[in-house]
């Protein structure tokens, strides 16, 4: 009985072996999140407080501009703001004894210096750079004294997650029919003889003209982006 199990198994193998075919696929290491961050507002560069492989947390301060006369103009539209507010405070309490047209130049004034102080703020907050992610610094364009300009908009740092890779594959188009989410890749990354393996997350639903090939992903980690590699995908024939 032991003997006709193990013969059934072996048949089962061999007939899925049969079935099993390994599609070639070479790929690039990509993080898993970068972005190229600028300020988006013009002014002189006054702090920068990452370099490059630096660790941040997401909104954390990476640099800032000066910005003394944005921060006196936002506290110039608060005191605004605060005085507006009493002031319609104080004619509402009488509002049945004021006309209709002067309480509502009263709440005009009100509403027009809360806009005030939202508009300061956001000026405010272009002339500071934050991390839109936890991730590490691995590019830096930017010095104390630099002048950077909101019409003319240039990259000053760039970021990437820290351990979140993603090998972006290309594959022959002739096996689009063959290509499933959820299909082993096995493979290797050049000048490292350790063999990988992997799950593909993601097929690109395009092919692309240029090259004849088809994108797919697979979720990896701790790996330097921008090496490259190649292996198979195995797949299995309907």
């Amino acid at each position: 009985m032991c003997n006709l199990t193990r013969m059934i198994l072996s048949l089962i193998f061999l007939a899925v072996s049969l079935n099993a075919q390994e599609v070639y696929a070479t790929f690039t290491v990509e993080a898993q999140k970068s972005a190229n961050l600028a300020f988006t507002s013009s002014g002189t560069v006054n702090h920068v407080f990452v370099d490059v492989s630096t660790e941040v947390k997401e909104g954390d301060v990476l640099a800032s501009l000066q910005n003394d006369d944005l921060k006196a103009a936002l506290n110039i539209a608060i005191t605004a703001l605060r005085y507006a507010k009493k002031e319609y405070d104080r004619q509402l309490k009488v509002k049945q004894l004021v006309d209709a047209a002067k309480l509502d130049s009263y709440a005009f004034k009100y509403e027009n210096a809360k806009a005030q102080v939202a508009y300061q703020q956001a000026l405010l907050d272009k002339t500071v750079l934050k991390a839109p992610f936890d991730g590490v610094i691995f590019n830096k364009s930017v010095e104390v004294g630099d002048v950077v300009s909101g019409a003319m908009i240039r990259t000053v740092l760039k970021i990437q997650s820290r351990h979140k890779r993603k090998l972006i594959l290309e594959i022959d188009q002739k096996y689009w029919k063959e290509l499933k989410v959820g299909q082993t890749f096995n493979y290797s990354i050049d000048g490292d003889s350790q063999k990988y393996s992997g799950k593909i997350s993601k097929i690109y639903p395009f092919a692309d003209s240029g090259n004849r090939k088809i994108r797919a992903e697979v979720q990896t980690k701790d790996v330097v982006p921008g090496l490259f590699g190649d292996g198979t995908i195995m797949t299995t024939e309907k």
